[in-house]
């Protein structure tokens, strides 16, 4: 089988999304930049748990949880992972129960970040929470929590970091095949996507529904969570795993098909950026449109940035990839409502 005749059928799915999202145009942004054309893939209009980009993985990665016959899910992320908020959502939906790993990577938290945003729907949604320190080895804690709850005569079904592993991709090929038609049906062509680079799977499931579909769109990927060529391996092998488990080969993948830039990653993951807060209120006073502070809120930042200098064409059709996290806007308060220079014209002449 190759990529060209790829079907999503055969494998395990539950229906989790409310889809298609939307796909909506920008006109204040793109007016304020001066180019290029901008619209944003709402996929924080999926619905589970508050919506985002995880509950695609999770249709892919809980089908298959339930075809083996689990009744716990285990998965694991930082303290406010928008990844561990939605699979406690989608467990308690489905009446698994949930246990969920959750590491202390934020160097220097505060009261709202301990406590509010995704800290507090974890409880609303009755997941069994597992602490950790900053530094641990996760997935070996993963498949320690696992083996204790196989011991226990639990049938644990283990998710990895960001859902990201070959199954939980699958839904972001299929989200590919939806924004392609997408744009076809508003008559215009797609030239770049531009989306948060992380745990990777949401970047290399578009990559590789792209060339199943010999899509000639660039997927730009802004890395918000390790430097640039190690970020850039971590989605250029799970493209290329995820191709191979479709029943396609790396080799169809086109040649600098992967591309990652990390010059928005600030100090770190989660770690606050002036650019981030920058591109947070200026997105949220034009468009009404909320990012969050983790994922989002740098990859508009590095948007904005390219729109700016130049990197884009000011006729090209650039779709944001929204994929949610704004509950995490009330773990960062007080970094969010400091005031900030009032929006002017930026135009380019």
């Amino acid at each position: 089988m190759s990529l060209d005749r790829l079907n999503l059928e055969r494998f395990a799915r539950i229906d989790l999304c409310h889809a298609p999202t939307p796909l909506e145009f920008m006109p204040r942004l793109t007016e304020h930049l001066g180019g290029p054309r901008l619209w944003v893939k709402r996929d924080d209009c999926t619905g589970t748990a508050l919506g985002g980009n995880k509950a695609r993985k999770l249709e892919f990665l809980l089908g298959e949880a339930l075809r083996q016959g689990a009744n716990h899910v285990v998965t694991l992320g930082a303290l406010q992972s928008n990844h561990v908020r939605q699979t406690a959502g989608a467990a308690a939906r489905l009446g698994l129960a949930c246990t969920v790993i959750l590491e202390h990577r934020h160097p220097d938290p505060d009261a709202d970040y301990l406590r509010n945003g995704n800290m507090l729907l974890y409880l609303l949604f009755g997941a069994n929470m597992v602490f950790r320190p900053g530094g641990t080895n996760m997935l070996a804690a993963l498949h320690e929590v696992g083996a204790e709850l196989s011991a226990q005569g639990q049938r644990p079904y283990l998710i990895p970091t960001g859902g990201s592993n070959p199954v939980g991709t699958l839904g972001y090929v299929k989200a590919a095949q939806e924004l392609l038609q997408q744009a076809k049906d508003k008559n215009f062509v797609l030239d770049q996507i531009v989306v948060a680079s992380g745990s990777a799977g949401t970047q290399a499931g578009l990559v590789v529904g792209l060339a199943a579909e010999a899509s000639t769109a660039v997927v730009q990927g802004f890395a918000v969570s390790q430097v640039e060529h190690l970020q850039h391996q971590r989605v250029a092998a799970l493209a290329a795993a995820t191709a191979s488990f479709i029943g396609g080969h790396p080799s169809e993948l086109p040649p600098q098909a992967v591309r990652v830039n990390a010059d928005y990653l600030g100090k770190g993951y989660s770690i606050p950026s002036e650019a981030m807060v920058d591109a947070v209120q200026l997105v949220a006073r034009l468009e009404g449109l909320l990012l969050d502070p983790v994922y989002t809120g740098k990859a508009m930042a590095g948007l904005i940035d390219w729109a700016r200098t130049g990197r884009f064409r000011r006729d090209e059709n650039v779709v944001f990839i929204h994929t949610g996290g704004q509950a995490g806007l009330f773990g960062f308060c007080d970094t969010l409502s400091q005031p900030r220079p009032a929006i002017t014209t930026n135009k380019a002449a």
